[in-house]
């Protein structure tokens, strides 16, 4: 059980409009740039941040991406030949934080960001587009392997963020779950079925994640 009450404070707010940055492959909204100013988490994420494939990146479940920023050392250090890549909005997320991470948070996690209300739904699931966002034929491969994917989340109540806005923990409905933990899970080739049955059933994990688990249950 993970009894830990986590708080945190955000360093970063990053949004990005849909470009075609790769010749012949799809668009992309994943290059980021710093906001100035508050922003209005709204639904559907952070005011002027787009996606360019809603069939798998955004939508309610996916509404706002977060990245503890305690992890871009560690990549830094494991890739000295890339270090200056690595810093907070690279990997298009929406939110950096310090004090969060994946082992401390847990699924279905609810924070108070600023004025809004976030639920955390799952751990991200890179594709090819990390890769080339990032000129690493290994980067989404990298995530998957460490668990250092960050976090998404479903807007339960909308509001104002900022930079330096506190994040507390309001509350904990799946204390045995880390996002840690979930994502492991969805990333092991032979779970065993008992807990992806188990997994199937956490109400606040996102719906995509809860299905795939459903089917790895049924075999």
């Amino acid at each position: 059980m993970n009894d830990t009450r986590p708080t945190g404070q955000v360093t970063g707010l990053f949004t990005g409009k849909v470009a075609t940055p790769w010749k012949d492959r799809a668009p992309s909204a994943i290059a980021k740039t710093a906001a100035l100013g508050p922003l209005h988490i709204t639904s559907h994420g952070l005011e002027g941040d787009e996606q360019a494939d809603l069939s798998v990146h955004g939508g309610p479940d996916q509404a706002v991406h977060h990245y503890a920023i305690e992890h871009f050392d560690v990549w830094a250090s494991k890739f000295p030949e890339d270090a200056d890549k690595f810093a907070p909005g690279c990997f298009g997320e929406n939110v950096s934080s310090t004090g969060l991470t994946e082992q401390n948070l847990c699924i279905g996690d609810v924070l108070k960001i600023g004025t809004a209300l976030l639920q955390v739904t799952q751990g991200r699931q890179p594709c090819w587009k990390l890769d080339a966002h990032m000129q690493r034929t290994d980067m989404a491969y990298q995530f998957r392997k460490t668990g250092r994917t960050g976090w998404y989340y479903r807007v339960l109540e909308p509001g104002m963020v900022d930079v330096g806005a506190a994040i507390e923990l309001q509350d904990r409905p799946c204390p045995d779950w880390s996002i840690a933990d979930v994502t492991h899970a969805r990333f092991t080739p032979n779970l065993d079925v008992s807990l992806a049955g188990t997994l199937a059933t956490l109400e606040p994990l996102s719906a995509v994640w809860r299905d795939i688990f459903l089917k790895r249950a049924d075999g």
